[in-house]
């Protein structure tokens, strides 16, 4: 799957470690044996004075720039509209730290962007916008302006991160991808592993990292269990991958893309052979910290999907008055069915279907896999003019589907060789980005409030 450049591109959780003074020093011996440019401490820290470098309010002056108190809760509440979930105080408090660096992040991109004379116009930002109104909101300006409010965030913290994210694109594009280079053997190479994989399964999973030092791991096995509870309680994956994975797949919420199992670590590889899609599971301890998968689907290499196939079905469908009782329903969709079983294909059921004061729709182009998982299956083994059995309830009456024609997918030929090359290149571009990234952070000026 192409990747695409984005601002949020390796936004790991990075601890600084906070050094008072002389008063956290190593003794001479340990800094002689010590390599050269090792951070040393000793086994006896003490730390003088009663601050706590990890409880900070959430602003900062980044290179002479502010984040206020306003832009995190601001861009907090766009996360938080996101989830459509209640969050504890403690989670928030660990979201307001993430927003934060997230912040940080994002204010040095624009400060590099700046300085390497990258510009992007108020036009550009304000076209993005409008963008993203009618596209994810189906709403006008007016209404976007007056959403974002509602949920306590603002348009102008949207445009600052549209902002962010363009010019650390644009930055990207002119001083790094025109020093990527991927070899035309390279990619024909993967051509002739891909081929040779044909019929394996690839699994489609999104994951959120979190690394663990060994003495912090109960403590971010916890958190990982946290947000794992979260998700199941109805958050959004692509959101918490966003805003807490230190993978940099956290740049396009979590998305793997599609992989096999041999390049997974032998813990993932081992709990993904038995997942179905749509599960998650986690946190799993993997060397250096912590995973949490999703299973977004899977496949077969090169393999027509039967579930891409293009359905024409009718649904038949009848409602209950109000006082019926269940046994009366039972017996009304008994004879509804064996009315329905009676008709004789697609052709013949609208006639059937009304002599019993039923319902008929019809919809010719029915992709399977957007189908009920329970339904996939049995749909996909009936032939034209067959039937699933009726399904409903009181409340929605009772419903059958009837398969009027099937067009199966061809089979899927893979990416093609500038297809590839473009997500080779794209890869590369993200890994230059994170470390692009990482040295902006260490070289900034930040000072907490």
């Amino acid at each position: 799957m192409k990747r695409t450049i984005s601002a949020l591109m390796g936004k790991a959780a990075i601890a600084p470690l906070a050094i008072i003074g002389a008063a956290i020093a190593a003794t001479p011996a340990l800094a002689q044996s010590a390599p050269q440019g090792a951070i040393v401490i000793p086994d006896d820290v003490k730390i003088f004075g009663n601050d706590n470098p990890n409880v900070r309010k959430a602003t900062a002056v980044v290179n002479g720039d502010v984040i206020t108190g306003t832009d995190v809760d601001q861009r907090l509440a766009l996360i938080l509209a996101a989830n459509q979930n209640e969050v504890s105080e403690e989670e928030m408090k660990r979201l307001r730290l993430q927003v934060l660096r997230n912040l940080i992040d994002e204010t040095l991109e624009i400060q590099e962007a700046k300085a390497n004379e990258v510009e992007v116009s108020q036009a550009e930002i304000d076209q993005s916008y409008n963008r993203v109104a009618s596209q994810n909101f189906k709403q006008d300006l007016s209404a976007m302006d007056a959403y974002l409010k509602r949920v306590g965030s603002s348009p102008e913290s949207l445009k600052r991160q549209i902002h962010g994210e363009l010019a650390w694109q644009r930055l990207l594009q002119r001083n790094v991808a025109p020093f990527i280079n991927v070899s035309e053997d390279e990619v024909k190479e993967t051509i002739d592993r891909l081929k040779a994989s044909k019929g394996t399964e690839e699994y489609r999973i999104g994951e959120i990292y979190l690394s663990a030092a060994p003495d912090a791991r109960q403590q971010v096995y916890n958190n990982a269990s946290q947000i794992v509870k979260q998700i199941r309680e109805g958050g959004s994956f692509v959101a918490y991958a966003r805003q807490y994975s230190e993978a940099t797949t956290a740049a396009v919420g979590g998305d793997l893309g599609w992989i096999r199992l041999a390049q997974l670590p032998t813990e993932l590889a081992n709990v993904a052979r038995e997942m179905q899609p749509g599960q998650l599971v986690g946190p799993v301890e993997v060397p250096g910290g912590f995973d949490i998968l999703y299973l977004i689907d899977k496949r077969q290499v090169l393999t027509a999907d039967p579930r891409d196939a293009i359905l024409a079905l009718k649904q038949i469908s009848i409602g209950f008055k109000p006082g019926t009782t269940e046994a009366q329903a039972g017996e009304r969709a008994e004879s509804f069915a064996k009315a329905i079983s009676a008709a004789r294909g697609c052709g013949d059921v609208d006639e059937v279907a009304a002599g019993v004061g039923a319902q008929v729709v019809t919809n010719d182009q029915v992709k399977a896999r957007d189908l009920p998982a329970q339904i996939q299956t049995a749909i996909l083994q009936l032939s034209p003019g067959e039937t699933l059995p009726p399904f409903g309830s009181l409340d929605e009456g009772v419903r059958i589907l009837m398969l009027c024609g099937r067009d199966d997918a061809q089979a899927d030929n893979g990416p093609n060789f500038d297809q590839l090359m473009a997500q080779m290149e794209d890869e590369r571009i993200n890994k230059r980005a994170q470390m692009y990234l990482r040295d902006l952070r260490r070289d900034a000026v930040i000072e907490y409030n």
